[in-house]
Formats: structure tokens, C-alpha cells, sequence
């Protein structure tokens, strides 16, 4: 993975792996408030052809709003978005943006325990799918 990404590869197929992470979310409290289907809008914008890969928006409204609450501007930094995405060799990845390297650029103490919390709630959806 990388510095702002948590995932992992996913032996379900595109669609089943979308309905479990967005199950998965739910479960720990996240909602989906937007979903960018990121393949249809390459292909209508540039006709690009590309493996599906959608971007859903995940937000749990109590730590988004404890979140506004100590940096007002932090909203620049919301939801936490969660990407499937299949690969050009057919394999499926749910990756999740990791809230310590991006809410780590708010230097607060108190957004730094909620980046703690929020990341551990996505790694135990992740674990799940």
C-alpha cells in the first residue's frame, strides 16, 4: 500500500466488492454520500476505456462534525473515501483514504485522536470484506 492508502485485494468480484464495503461502512457507522463511478466519466469526458473503478464518499456525521468543530476548514479534507477499483489483470481492490496521513496535516490534538478512531472503525470494515 502506500502512505495514505489502507487496503487490500479482494477475491469478490467488482459489484459484490462495492455492496460489501459500503455494508461493511455501515456497520461502523459510515454512510455513502456520494459515489463517482470514475470509468464511466473517463470514457464520456476523454473516451478513455478503463477497468471499473469507483470513488465512494464515507462520512460518519459525529466525527465529521467533531471534526468541524476544532478546524472549521476541515471539511476540504472530508469524507473519507473509499475506492474499488479492478485492475487491467481482472483483480479486485477496496482501498480506503488512511485518516492519519491526511488529517495528520491539521496539527490539533483533538483531530488527531479522531483521525486514531476513525481509522481504526475503516480497518475493521476493511477486515471484513
Amino acid at each position: 500500500m502506500s502512505q495514505y492508502v489502507i487496503g487490500k485485494k479482494v477475491s469478490l468480484g467488482f459489484a459484490d466488492a462495492e455492496r460489501r464495503i459500503t455494508e461493511e461502512l455501515a456497520k461502523v457507522g459510515f454512510g455513502i454520500l456520494t459515489e463517482i463511478d470514475v470509468a464511466a466519466t473517463m470514457k464520456k469526458k476523454l473516451g478513455l476505456e478503463m477497468p471499473p473503478y469507483r470513488i465512494l464518499g464515507a462520512c460518519n456525521p459525529q466525527f465529521a462534525s467533531h471534526a468541524i468543530a476544532a478546524e472549521p476548514a476541515i471539511g476540504a479534507l472530508l469524507p473519507c473515501n473509499a475506492v474499488v477499483r479492478q485492475d487491467a489483470a481482472g483483480a479486485v481492490h477496496v482501498e480506503l483514504m488512511d485518516p492519519h496521513a491526511v488529517l495528520s496535516l491539521v496539527d490539533r490534538p483533538e483531530v488527531a485522536a479522531l483521525a486514531a478512531e476513525v481509522r481504526q472503525r475503516l480497518q475493521q470494515a476493511l477486515a471484513a470484506v
